[in-house]
């Protein structure tokens, strides 16, 4: 084990003070109206998933509210389409935890859920999630354990949604150059980049 790393609770809890009140009063084990709020509102939410070996983190986003509440205790979060891996889905399948954390552009407080969630094909669901005549593939049925609101500082601290923070996508390799090398060229980066527009417009829903 490396040196100064901590091993134990008692440990860890040495280095910290108590929690604030507040930290503690926020949680709660259902939808209060003020967290159904930052639900209804947010267009973007990370969703974790966790498996035998590790653990897996992605993102989901549509219109605002694209997460929908069945009631207090209760999400409905659709699958849109992907690249076709369902990692988080593979996992839900075998464990089926789940911890969603939603923001809201220009908002620096986040809402944490944590749940266990189930994979719907339910008919009456998928079609509450049609887009252009497409409805996705399943939907996550989310049963509710936990929510609490995260404090700005992090989203602060980051200047997330500052403007004067954004990289411009040049600043980074594109995606193109990313798929060639990590296929050692099996697929033309080129190419990738040249259709990926036309692509995603094509492929949202």
């Amino acid at each position: 084990m490396p040196p100064h790393t901590i091993t134990s609770l008692a440990d860890l809890e040495t280095l910290y003070a108590q929690p604030a009140p507040a930290s503690l009063a926020k949680e709660v084990d259902y939808l209060h109206p003020h967290y159904r709020a930052f639900v209804e509102v947010a267009p973007f939410c990370l969703l974790s998933t966790s498996n035998a070996t590790g653990g897996d983190c992605s993102p989901r986003g549509d219109a605002p509210g694209f997460v929908q509440v069945l009631d207090d205790r209760t999400l409905l979060l659709p699958d849109r389409r992907g690249n076709n891996r369902i990692d988080s889905l593979r996992n839900i399948v075998t464990d089926p935890r789940v911890g969603l954390l939603f923001l809201i552009p220009g908002i620096n407080e986040t809402l944490r859920i944590s749940g266990t969630a189930t994979i719907s094909t339910d008919p009456a669901l998928l079609e509450r999630y049609t887009v252009d005549g497409k409805p996705p593939t399943t939907v996550l049925v989310i049963a509710i354990q936990t929510v609490y609101f995260q404090c700005a500082r992090a989203l602060v601290r980051s200047h997330l949604w500052s403007p004067e923070a954004q990289i411009a996508r040049s600043a980074l390799p594109s995606t193109g150059t990313m798929v060639a090398t990590l296929s050692q060229n099996a697929i033309d980066g080129e190419a990738y980049d040249r259709e990926l527009p036309e692509r995603l417009r094509k492929t949202l829903y």
